[in-house]
């Protein structure tokens, strides 16, 4: 058997019992390997009903950077005997196994064409402890310490990992170092190492740090000017109102006074806390709520008064699977129209669209800019692959001197002087009327609020041309919103090519691996990321170059494609699905054989026209 040689380039993926600590566990190797200075992607993918059923934890050790999941196993950890087949038939030819070897496994639950590693993890945790909660969770460290030896990661890491983390608990300090000291120390005895696959150090990480897009989307929303949150708590979403409130708490008390400079509001419901948050807008705080897709589905309503009644307001959904309350733990990009169209009637809404916490920092703070900006709801559309777990990225930066954008606001002053005021009057052509905060002036300036329609001066109207001018107002400030939003980034292919792909959010770090694989096998795409919707006149451009483009995204009824078709009247023959939806956050390996299979297939096609042509 030829056994897979890698050093500093392998996925290994832990098969644990969801409750059984192994969480925490896994996590340590994740930074442990980070320490020795190269990269790591790592990703826990987790039940969401009952404590005792199965949980995984994928990490992907890369020095290139990749942060994609890649597909493939070359390392299992199998914890579970509940999975244990699936698990080892996942371990790629040449792979390894590693099982807790206490109890006999019958000869046939092996693989002949997989390395074999047996530690009896049970046995020396049971020697060492006497406490049953303790031997499970030692177990976890002990497992940890045996692949420390086995993948060359120094001891010394994992010490001054405890070191930080249990610092003045040394109980705690002393009883971790021991239990991965138990672990190494079986191996040094009884096992050949390292293994084919290792760690060597390296200085790839540089300054990147280690975060969770939820814990980044919240800090942006502090950064940006966030005073008011309304939510309710729902899965994949919850730790964003969580981490905004711990990051109030530190920057948003007057440390004179102890008086909380914000608000933070756990409703009964989706629908009233959008309406809070909706209510705050209005008031002239920056505002946001924090949901995924079953909230967004509560929130129609209330997103159309803020549509049309122009009120600012951030929308934070963090999606997982659906439809009803599908897949609450597993990730999808599948609320795209839900959102894009979100309530009855034409309206039309403004998303972002973040690849990794880095950009979830940034486009936070940027959509309570175009919030106000833009006098409407905007969506930052996250995902549970982004939002709950860790991954490397660039460090967040801020301009102290950044003032943010809040839009056209008619001051007291203006209104003394005269200045007309016609609350959805569209006065410059770019569709965003004027607007007041309650209070401004005591007799100047007020206005009804409508849900109705209404003409320039927000007075009562069901005149048709009132209707169509506000209707067709609210039309070209989305067409403004086109160029404020971020735009989207091009790569060039290597030559060139009249082939293109569109991707956006969490499949951008598989896409970056999978377009450099697609390269080396002289597959040349040029290839565009959109940041936003709408979608700026770059986007189709990009599509009228090329004779075919696929369109990358994780749900299955190619949403993406549909936005491309119905907003820009594209030729849906020109646009070819490439859809990943099982709830797995898609792999470099998927879009590559995706891609490969049809263009082979169109160059085949384009061949055989051109001979008949001929």
């Amino acid at each position: 058997m030829k056994r897979i040689e890698a050093i500093n380039d392998f996925v290994i993926k832990f098969a644990n019992i969801n409750g059984s600590g192994s969480a925490s566990a896994n996590e340590l190797f994740a930074k442990a390997v980070m320490r020795m200075g190269v990269p790591v992607s790592p990703r826990n993918i987790f039940p969401s009903n009952i404590q005792g059923m199965p949980t995984w934890y994928e990490a992907r050790v890369c020095e290139k950077g990749y942060h994609g999941r890649r597909g493939g196993v070359d390392m299992m950890v199998a914890m579970n005997p509940q999975t244990w087949d699936a698990d080892v038939a996942e371990i790629e030819p040449g792979g390894y196994l590693f099982y807790d070897s206490t109890r006999p496994i019958p000869e046939s639950k092996f693989r002949k064409d997989v390395q074999v590693i047996g530690v009896p993890l049970t046995e020396i945790s049971n020697a060492a402890y006497t406490d049953p909660r303790q031997r499970q969770l030692f177990k976890n460290i002990i497992y940890v310490g045996a692949l420390s030896v086995l993948l060359d990661v120094d001891a010394s890491v994992f010490e001054k990992l405890f070191a930080e983390q249990f610092k003045g608990k040394e109980r705690l300090l002393e009883s971790n170092v021991r239990a991965i000291h138990l672990g190494r120390d079986y191996v040094k005895q009884h096992i050949e190492a390292p293994l084919g696959i290792r760690v060597r150090r390296s200085d790839k990480v540089g300054d990147q740090i280690f975060t969770d897009g939820n814990s980044a989307l919240a800090l942006g929303c502090v950064y940006g000017g966030a005073t008011v949150a309304a939510w309710y708590p729902i899965t994949p979403s919850s730790s964003v109102p969580e981490a905004f409130q711990k990051y109030c708490d530190k920057f948003r008390v007057d440390p004179e006074t102890g008086q909380l400079n914000y608000a933070i509001v756990q409703a009964e419901d989706e629908l009233a806390s959008i309406g809070m948050a909706i209510g705050a807008g209005w008031n002239g705080a920056r505002s946001f709520t924090a949901t995924s897709g079953a909230g967004i589905s509560l929130m129609t309503e209330f997103l159309g008064l803020a549509y049309f009644a122009e009120i600012p307001v951030t929308l934070i959904n963090v999606q997982r699977g659906g439809p009803s309350t599908g897949m609450p733990t597993r990730t999808q990009q599948s609320d795209l129209l839900a959102c894009a169209y979100a309530s009855h009637g034409d309206t039309k809404h403004v998303m972002l669209f973040p690849q990794d916490p880095h950009e979830c920092f940034e486009h936070a703070a940027a959509a309570l800019d175009l919030a106000d900006r833009l006098q409407t709801p905007i969506f930052v559309m996250s995902d549970l692959d982004i939002g709950m777990n860790q991954r490397l990225c660039k460090p967040f930066v801020w301009d102290d001197a950044r003032e943010y954008d809040r839009g056209k606001v008619m001051t007291a002053e203006e209104l003394e002087a005269g200045k007309d005021f016609g609350r959805y009057k569209d006065v410059d052509g770019d569709g965003i009327p004027w607007r007041t905060l309650p209070g401004t002036h005591p007799s100047k300036g007020a206005y009804f609020t409508r849900g109705t329609s209404k003409d320039a001066y927000a007075r009562y109207s069901e005149r048709g041309p009132d209707y169509v001018y506000n209707m067709e107002r609210l039309l070209k400030k989305f067409k403004t919103a086109a160029d404020l939003v971020p735009q989207p980034l091009l790569r060039k292919a290597q030559q060139a090519t009249r082939f293109g792909v569109i991707y956006f959010g969490s499949t951008s770090p598989a896409m970056r691996e999978a377009l450099d694989v697609l390269e080396e096998q002289g597959m040349h795409l040029d290839a565009m990321r959109l940041l936003a919707f709408p979608f700026p006149a770059s986007v189709d451009r990009f599509i009228a170059e090329h004779d075919k483009v696929f369109v990358v995204e994780q749900n299955r009824d190619a949403q993406m494609r549909s936005l491309l078709v119905n907003e820009l009247e594209v030729d849906p023959k020109r646009l070819v699905k490439v859809l990943h939806y099982d709830g797995t956050p898609i792999t470099a390996r998927f879009i590559t054989q995706a891609i490969s299979k049809n263009l082979n297939a169109l160059v085949s096609s384009i061949t055989s026209l051109q001979k008949e042509a001929a």
